[in-house]
């Protein structure tokens, strides 16, 4: 099997550390290069011990984050660890030199750049390259994501909640004008920065709500629940910092479809993830300590007769599955290799 040479473009954040640490375990990759403007010239492993010592990383030396820099490691795939708006200034450069990307930040995920402008608050830097990439859930959209150029790994929060939701609107078993979500995350879902209300004695024994009601990940949500439904949906989404480091729980409140059964919805999730390597349709309510380091988003299904609700959760890795994961399994269908490589 050909060892395919990747680059990671900065590498030093929580998503980036944790996309090192899956990558060093693919049997089919070469670390070319990762960058960090920050510590360029320094050793992997030193910036992040949790790197120290592994094989893939050995002799592994930060570069800085300039393209042509990037470009001269030789990598053919580039994984883009990068806050939004800044991921554009690397994305359309490597793309334009033949190389495939995968980017972890959202300046890719919108099809619209009035949309983005909306919930970013900000011009889109890259309209022009919005109708190539393709939104980067595999379970939603495998076919198009192996043949693409570039890829827009889905947010953590998207992900909990387009797959419980998704093959129920395409199969038109809820109403889709009636959808409301609760998620709580861990704290690590704000990157590695530092902010006083990410503090320690500011989280600890702690839970609040933030972004509400219109938070960033709510353009990519409706957007994708639009195209599932056929038509726009409009969703209340609430989401929580959870005094944890990582993982995300979600809770999915909307009503059945006239004439449909909670044994329909169980069995259209059933059927959509029988052969999905990563989710699990159970019947035990999901649980973060079950999913954290893991690539699995666990699906539970309960009907509240008394409030006439459906009641849909998901629980998953903010940082694998909801981040460098979900990337990786984006990169195996891109590259051709077995989707869970690294992943199980």
């Amino acid at each position: 099997m050909s060892v395919v040479p990747v680059a990671i473009v900065g590498a030093n954040g929580y998503s980036g550390e944790e996309l090192c640490a899956l990558l060093a375990r693919h049997p089919s990759i070469r670390i070319a290069g990762v960058s960090s403007r920050t510590h360029a010239g320094k050793p992997v492993g030193d910036v992040l011990p949790r790197l120290a010592g592994l094989p893939t990383f050995a002799g592994v030396n930060f570069v800085d984050s300039n393209v042509d820099v990037l470009l001269a490691t030789g990598a053919q795939y580039f994984f883009l660890a990068l806050p939004h708006g800044l991921a554009a200034e690397f994305a359309l450069p490597l793309v334009s030199a033949d190389r495939r990307v995968i980017d972890l930040s959202a300046d890719f995920r919108l099809r619209d750049a009035e949309v983005y402008r909306e919930f970013y608050g900000e011009e889109h830097p890259a309209p022009e390259a919005l109708s190539e990439a393709v939104y980067g859930i595999p379970e939603l959209h495998r076919e198009q994501i192996a043949g693409a150029r570039l890829v827009a790994s889905a947010g953590c929060y998207p992900t909990s909640i387009l797959l419980p939701l998704v093959p129920l609107l395409r199969a038109g078993l809820i109403d889709a004008g009636d959808i409301a979500v609760a998620s709580a995350s861990g704290v690590s879902g704000a990157g590695r920065k530092a902010d006083v209300t990410l503090l320690y004695a500011e989280c600890n024994e702690s839970l609040r709500a933030y972004g509400i009601p219109k938070h960033r990940h709510l353009s990519e949500i409706e957007q994708e629940l639009g195209a599932a439904a056929g038509r726009p949906v409009v969703i209340t989404f609430v989401p929580h910092l959870a005094p944890m480091t990582r993982g995300i729980h979600t809770t999915t409140f909307t009503r059945l479809a006239p004439g449909a059964t909670p044994e329909q919805v169980r069995a259209a999730l059933d059927a959509a993830y029988a052969d999905e390597p990563f989710v699990r349709v159970r019947e035990a309510l999901p649980d973060t300590k079950n999913v954290n380091g893991t690539n699995f988003v666990d699906i539970a299904v309960r009907f509240d007769a008394r409030a006439g609700r459906l009641l849909l959760l998901s629980a998953e890795d903010n940082l694998v599955k909801g981040a460098a994961g979900q990337a990786v399994q984006n990169f195996n269908l891109m590259a051709g290799f077995d989707e869970t490589t690294a992943l199980l």
